[in-house]
């Protein structure tokens, strides 16, 4: 389980095909200070996906993903080089600074507008379908592993507004108008509509 606070972001220095299971993918991330700790078997949010350790060395995480990750996440289009949000998971007894977050990803939005302004960035994505009904204006949603308020709602349009640590500490500062995001809508609002 995560709140959505992303400590840091990591970078992909290795993707790579296992030849034992064709439809695995095998990704090595240099997760940088936010490895300490960490150990083989534990949950790591990347992007707001919910991956488990299989290989560490120092700061570089391997995590395995099949087919059903790279399909519904933006996850199977990342490149050696990309920027990662890094969330690890919650300790019991900690503080819940966001909002519950599963690392279950919902679908891939795409990024409309971005509106910079002194104080905070203003972005617009266009949300799948099949998800409009779980987002909720001021309600909690993640984008890319990040908990986030959604300010206006239109249709298959959502906005929210990131302040600047929140682009300073995230692969926010990466991001441009056209670019995927993973999306994860309120695990609460899925309850009550089911």
């Amino acid at each position: 389980m995560f709140t959505g606070i992303i400590t840091g972001t990591g970078k992909v220095v290795k993707i790579t095909k296992n030849n034992k299971n064709r439809s695995a993918i095998q990704m090595t991330v240099d997760l940088g200070k936010q490895a300490k700790g960490l150990k083989i078997g534990q949950s790591v949010a990347l992007n707001g996906v919910c991956l488990t350790v299989t290989k560490l060395s120092k700061s570089l995480a391997k995590f395995e993903m099949i087919d059903e990750t790279t399909k519904k996440t933006d996850l199977g289009n990342l490149k050696t080089g990309s920027i990662v949000n890094i969330e690890r998971s919650l300790k019991a007894g900690e503080r819940l600074e966001g909002h519950f977050v599963l690392g279950h990803v919902d679908g891939v939005g795409r990024i409309t507008k971005i509106k910079k302004k002194p104080k905070e960035v203003k972005v617009w994505l266009e949300v799948p379908n099949k998800l409009v009904k779980y987002i909720v204006k001021k309600g909690s949603i993640t984008i890319d592993g990040i908990s986030l308020t959604v300010v206006e709602k239109n249709k298959n349009l959502a906005s929210v507004c990131l302040i600047p640590h929140t682009i300073k500490i995230t692969n926010f500062r990466t991001k441009n108008v056209g670019d995927k995001v993973n999306i994860e809508t309120d695990i609460l609002g899925k309850y009550i509509l089911k």
